[in-house]
């Protein structure tokens, strides 16, 4: 569902998977996935899935179908994103079955939904107030051709 006024995941909502992300940090997020709790209409994601290490992934392959074999939930919301070049991960083997491509917005799109849901009140964020624009956002992405030069 896409909509301009859903707002932004929250940080419980959402594991940035790295080689060193734990399988407790996994099995967490799929338990709140997946539990009585999860009705509230949250949606949980693991960013970067293809990163996790071998052992970590088939710890999310068992505690995600364990897990919902013993869930109520019917209507969890759990997304699993990938990098779509990524095809030697254990992750997109083991949910392949579940793949899903999403079309991507434009740029001019994504720029928009971040300005209006990353604004924050005037006078409570200093660093937000060091960049010189007409709206004050509390994140600033700042990219760069040469590794370590975007800080």
């Amino acid at each position: 569902r896409h909509t301009k006024t859903e707002p932004l995941p929250t940080y419980d909502e959402v594991l940035v998977c790295t080689p060193d992300t734990t399988e407790e940090e996994v099995e967490l997020i799929v338990r709140r996935a997946l539990s009585s709790d999860s009705q509230n209409q949250k949606i949980y994601c693991l960013l970067g899935a293809e990163k996790l290490v071998y052992k970590v992934s088939k710890q999310l392959e068992s505690h995600f179908f364990r897990l919902l074999q013993s869930s109520t939930v019917p209507d969890y919301r759990f997304i699993i994103f990938c990098n779509a070049k990524a095809h030697n991960s254990y992750v997109i083997t083991a949910f392949n079955t579940y793949k899903v491509t999403i079309p991507c917005c434009s740029k001019t799109e994504i720029q928009a939904y971040l300005s209006t849901h990353l604004k924050v009140p005037c006078g409570t964020a200093p660093v937000a107030q060091a960049f010189e624009e007409p709206y004050q956002q509390n994140v600033k992405f700042i990219f760069s051709n040469q590794a370590g030069m975007g800080r």
